[in-house]
């Protein structure tokens, strides 16, 4: 790849940096649009995707720019194109792992950070006035005073999209406040989540991080409280071009540092009982979903596509081989995220 990958993104979008991180260190030359999917894509003459994400690709196939916004697949499509400094394991058992790490960064760990940007006062006013000017900072103050109003009475009024709420607050810092700890112990094990080089799991992590540790106020002084080690990181994922990966860097399953598994737990604790019961409302037509988690009843809306996200994970669980198969179980053995693999 010669030619700079065009994509539209946001500074606020923790996806957006997920890939943008990705991209720097398989070293894929790319050019950013900071701005809203709709209008550069209209400005190109590009359909925009539907619904319309951040960030936005813009490849270049044989009839002409066509956008796509979802950074899983992106990632697997970048990998088909450029093989070299891969993000995905060989090992197929240790790729399947660092899927369900992707997964759960994509999926849950952007509720702390949906949830912290817009539930807290003091956060809602602060990406209230930044979002806007990483959009356009030489708006006039009128416009940016109206628009300001509308993003923070938007997103502070879709809290409930993601189940943030004053029954569910608790759960979520809880929830955070573990994970941290997690990571705090798991990279003083070491650098990446896998091993010694990146897979698709640290970016998406790193996405999410860049936004609760860099942006917004209430989790940045968490983050810096209960794990250091995690600020720390993230600041080095950031740039990753000078990291030369080897294929033995990636560690045998076998050979993960027990820490792994307190990440793996967190997920089985609080993710795996949303994905189920938001699978069950989706596959009944509900438009909620309620379940338990960590102890307390748990309610929000029902997002088809987190049904196809447990569809493509069972997926892969069943694509392993029958020694993959039990290779994976053996590490996830009374993580809770058994219960994910099973079919309903």
């Amino acid at each position: 790849m010669t030619e700079p990958l065009k994509l539209v993104g946001g500074t606020g979008s923790p996806y957006t940096h997920k890939m943008i991180a990705l991209l720097r260190y398989r070293r894929i030359p790319y050019a950013i649009l900071w701005g809203q999917v709709e209008d550069v894509c209209k400005g190109l003459g590009v359909e925009p995707p539907k619904p319309a994400f951040l960030p936005t690709f813009l490849f270049d196939d044989a009839g002409g720019l066509t956008a796509q916004c979802d950074s899983t697949p992106i990632i697997r499509r970048l990998e088909a194109m450029q093989s070299d400094r891969s993000v995905l394991p060989e090992d197929p058992a240790l790729a399947f792992i660092d899927y369900l790490i992707e997964d759960f960064a994509d999926e849950w760990c952007t509720k702390y950070m949906f949830h912290y940007r817009w539930y807290p006062e003091a956060d809602a006013d602060n990406a209230g006035t930044l979002l806007p000017l990483g959009f356009d900072g030489t708006m006039d103050e009128a416009v940016f005073k109206q628009f300001k109003a509308y993003i923070t009475d938007r997103q502070v009024g879709r809290l409930y999209v993601v189940g943030s709420n004053d029954t569910t607050a608790p759960i979520i810092d809880a929830s955070y406040r573990r994970f941290l700890a997690a990571m705090e112990l798991h990279v003083s094990n070491q650098h990446y989540m896998l091993g010694s080089r990146p897979g698709a799991g640290d970016f998406a992590l790193y996405g999410q991080l860049t936004q609760l540790v860099g942006f917004d106020p209430t989790p940045r002084a968490i983050a810096h409280e209960v794990s250091p080690r995690t600020v720390a990181w993230v600041d080095r994922i950031a740039d990753l071009s000078g990291v030369e990966p080897s294929g033995s860097d990636w560690l045998r399953l076998e050979d993960q540092a027990s820490s792994l598994g307190e990440v793996l737990s967190e997920i089985g604790r609080v993710y795996v009982p949303a994905q189920l019961a938001n699978a069950r409302a989706a596959g009944a037509g509900e438009k909620d979903w309620t379940c338990t988690i960590d102890g307390t009843q748990w309610v929000q809306r029902t997002f088809p596509y987190q049904a196809k996200c447990l569809a493509w994970t069972r997926q892969a669980y069943k694509a392993l081989s029958d020694p993959d198969r039990a290779r994976v179980d053996r590490i996830l053995q009374n993580t809770g995220i058994e219960a994910m693999l099973v079919d309903a």
